[in-house]
């Protein structure tokens, strides 16, 4: 073992590190090892910016935008509610549907996209039938987890396999490769957590919802927000005219918080979704929130020069194409528990406003009648109000926030829901180009990113947030660690490990080894890194053996997939452990078994498909 190998086998353990106590972020932690491979003299600078210019990762950015289009359009949230009347009352039907729905569109957009938006489904269909969200929601995460083994596609693991065979000079998988394995997967999977759900617990009868999904009002209600409710028009003369919000203090200093603006022009009236920058004008009618429904009668309103005006509905639904409400939780990883929604400033941040905060299944009131001075908690629901642009963006923060419920209006303020044809034909132009092979999947895949852009499924602003920057840099960063490894001799080292140790048991054993090398790992780092460091291996002990390189390339990528053990081996498992109130060990005891079917498919199923 040289000096040069020692030395990328230190960078990659601190990398692992690193990403095993999150600090810093896995993004940041891939910059460095850009950099420092570079330094150490083990590869070249141009060879460890080289992973800017793979075409998988073009490729995986072009997919985050076409999962966009089909959000944008409504589709995903339609596929949702027709999984609602289809499951009827039969709870077994629900979770084979669900199972299939998740599975079957994260074939085609990222699985944490497609598990993020079924949470608030489930939540509601578990609500409306009775059932305890903890039998539906390990399902839906592991049909997420599935879906990354049906498509080429449809997981960055699959794609940096892909990509490896093709730098080793070989043809690379085609886009239904996966399928046939993937899909009796997918069978197995719903025959197991129909049997494994009862391990679940969670027996307890839920409340009906008194509709298949919350409305705004159910929403209001759930928070008390009517009585706290006002419209208040700027008088001449008012302190508050010409001032920007932030300037005015009005939520610290009087517990009025100021959510939307009804402001008159010439020919029309527009609604105004409230940021700290708005200034206000006389005749502007405020639509406020307050901390304490006797505010009015404090005074407040003489001093500040406003008059209350009467409200004969909720503003909420009066304007819910523009204005709506979102039930948000932290998740475990979140970094807002201690602090108080000021320190937050969650309106210039986020600009939205929090107009509640549930804790233990109790609508708070803020502390001395301020709901901003509140500690957050672990375990708390906040519900926010804004723009439903600026609610749809709140779902991409995955980390520190969780979109549980979004009230029926959505659907009739989709951004483009009028364009949901178009984007399922730039999905089905991507598919069939990449079936076909007219063109590189890259290409096509952008031809079906132009089609949802000339038909405005998507714009330029959405498509370029839609992109998760982080997945991209960390794949990147990532590359020029199996390069590395190749030239200091480390992946010989690995696969002369391996060969000496499993060699004499046979091509099964070795798959299986492999299998299993590659989920432990996958449990400490993420899948698209750990498919970076075993796929050269997998390929390079197929050719010392004078295999078929593409059973061990293909088992390192299901293995990838299967990361079902524990609720940090995905972020897929992060998302529903606290909508399925899981523990840890909920995912050991149901995870580690099918784990070890999965692997015995894979073993069996594999060399038959593609021959050692």
């Amino acid at each position: 073992m040289n000096v040069d190998l020692l030395l990328v086998l230190f960078l990659l353990a601190s990398c692992v590190g690193l990403f095993v106590i999150n600090k810093p972020r896995m993004d940041v932690v891939a910059l460095l090892a850009m950099v420092a491979l570079p330094l150490s003299g083990v590869i070249s600078i141009n060879e460890a910016l080289a992973g800017f210019s793979d075409p998988s990762v073009v490729l995986i950015a072009a997919l985050f935008v076409i999962g966009n289009g089909l959000v944008r359009t409504g589709i995903a949230y339609r596929l949702g509610d027709w999984l609602m009347r289809s499951a009827g009352s039969s709870e077994t039907r629900l979770l084979v549907l669900l199972m299939l729905a998740v599975a079957g569109l994260g074939s085609v957009m990222s699985s944490t996209g497609v598990v993020a938006i079924f949470i608030p489904v489930v939540l509601s269909i578990a609500a409306r039938m009775k059932v305890s969200p903890r039998r539906l929601m390990m399902p839906l995460a592991f049909a997420g987890l599935i879906s990354g083994m049906l498509t080429l596609v449809a997981t960055p693991p699959n794609m940096v396999v892909h990509s490896e065979l093709r730098r080793a000079g070989l043809d690379g998988f085609a886009f239904f490769s996966f399928a046939p394995i993937g899909l009796a997967i997918l069978v197995l999977g719903i025959g197991y957590m129909l049997l494994a759900r009862r391990w679940l617990g969670g027996d307890t009868v839920q409340e009906v919802a008194a509709e298949q999904r919350d409305t705004l009002d159910i929403l209001a209600q759930r928070y008390r927000l009517p009585e706290r409710e006002r419209r208040l028009r700027v008088l001449p003369g008012s302190v508050l005219a010409n001032q920007a919000l932030d300037e005015l203090k009005l939520r610290s200093q009087y517990g009025i918080n100021v959510i939307a603006i009804e402001r008159q022009y010439k020919f029309r009236k527009q609604l105004l979704i409230a940021t700290g920058n708005t200034e206000l004008f006389v005749g502007d009618v405020l639509l406020v929130d307050l901390a304490s429904p006797a505010i009015g009668l404090l005074g407040a309103y003489e001093e500040l020069g406003v008059e209350s005006l009467q409200l004969s509905d909720s503003y909420y639904g009066d304007y819910s194409r523009e204005l709506g409400l979102a039930e948000v939780a932290l998740p475990p990883d979140s970094r807002l528990p201690g602090k108080t929604i000021q320190e937050l400033g969650f309106r210039s941040t986020y600009k939205l406003n929090v107009v509640g905060v549930r804790r233990n299944h109790q609508a708070l009131q803020g502390l001395q009648g301020l709901l901003v001075d509140e500690k957050l908690k672990p375990a708390d629901t906040l519900l926010v109000a804004g723009s439903w642009k600026h609610i749809h963006r709140l779902q991409g923060l995955s980390r520190d926030f969780l979109v549980l419920s979004l009230p029926a209006e959505i659907d009739d303020v989709a951004p483009a829901a009028n364009q949901a044809p178009f984007a399922l034909l730039g999905l089905a132009v991507m598919v069939g180009l990449m079936v076909s092979g007219l063109v590189p999947n890259v290409l096509a895949a952008l031809i079906g990113c132009l089609v949802m852009g000339l038909f405005r499924c998507i714009d330029m602003d959405s498509a370029y947030k839609a992109i998760h920057w982080q997945s991209l840099v960390l794949i990147v960063g990532m590359l020029p660690f199996a390069l590395a490894l190749e030239k200091t001799g480390g992946i010989a080292l690995a696969v002369s490990g391996l060969i000496g140790l499993f060699g004499d048991a046979g091509p099964h054993a070795l798959l299986a080894c492999l299998f299993l090398l590659t989920a432990v790992i996958g449990l400490f780092i993420s899948n698209t890194a750990t498919a970076v460091l075993m796929a050269p291996v997998a390929i390079s002990t197929a050719t010392q053996l004078g295999a078929s390189p593409y059973p061990f390339a293909m088992t390192v990528a299901l293995a990838a997939s299967a990361a079902f053990m524990t609720p940090i081996s995905s972020p897929v498992n992060t998302l529903v452990l606290g909508p399925g109130q899981y523990r840890f060990a909920d995912f050991v005891r149901v995870g580690v078994p099918f784990t070890l079917l999965v692997m015995l498919v894979s073993v069996l199923l594999v060399p038959w498909l593609f021959p050692l």
